[in-house]
C-alpha cells in the first residue's frame, strides 16, 4: 500500500479549499456567506478606507496585499525564482479609496485568484515541496487576512 497522496486527490481538494476561501463556502472551515468575495461584497469604499483597529492598514490595503501575495507567489512558482519583495509598500501607500478604486482592488484580487487557479490547472503535478507549500500558503495566508477583514467589520458595523 502506497503512502503517497494521489495528485488528483490533492488537486481536487486544493480547488475545493480555494473555492471555499474565495467564493463558495462548502463547510471545510468557514461559515456560510463568509468567503472572501462574499465578505468584500458587503464592504463600501468608505468602510474599506478605515484602518483596521484604528491604527493599522486599511481594509483596502488588506485586500490589495492578498492580491499582491498571490501575484508574487504565482510568478515565483512559474519561474522558480524567489526574489525579495517590498512587502510594506502596500501597507504604506494604500489609504482611503474611492468607490471606483475599491472596485478596482476587488477586481484585481479576482484576477490574481483566477491566475492562481490557471497555474494549478496548467501544472497538475506536484513535483516539489515549494509547489505544495505555495499552494497551501495561498489558503492559509488568505484565510488569515480574511479573518482580519471580518474582525474589523465587526467593529465597523457595531
Amino acid at each position: 500500500m502506497s503512502t503517497a497522496i494521489e495528485t488528483e486527490h490533492f488537486t481536487k481538494t486544493l480547488y475545493a479549499l480555494l473555492d471555499e476561501t474565495f467564493d463558495n463556502v462548502q463547510g471545510y472551515f468557514l461559515d456560510k456567506g463568509t468567503s472572501m468575495f462574499e465578505t468584500l461584497a458587503t464592504i463600501s469604499a468608505e468602510e474599506a478606507s478605515v484602518p483596521v483597529g484604528g491604527r493599522c492598514a486599511t481594509l483596502a490595503a488588506q485586500v490589495k496585499h492578498v492580491a499582491f501575495y498571490l501575484d508574487v507567489l504565482e510568478q515565483a512558482l512559474r519561474t522558480q525564482t524567489f526574489e525579495s519583495q517590498d512587502w510594506d509598500k502596500i501597507w504604506r501607500e494604500t489609504n482611503a479609496v474611492t468607490p471606483e478604486a475599491w472596485e478596482d482592488i476587488k477586481s484585481s484580487l479576482r484576477h490574481s485568484y483566477n491566475r492562481i487557479k490557471t497555474l494549478i490547472h496548467e501544472n497538475p503535478t506536484w513535483s516539489n515541496e515549494r509547489q505544495i507549500g505555495g499552494a497551501i500558503a495561498v489558503i492559509v495566508h488568505t484565510a488569515y487576512h480574511l479573518g482580519e477583514i471580518r474582525q474589523a467589520l465587526c467593529t465597523l458595523k457595531s
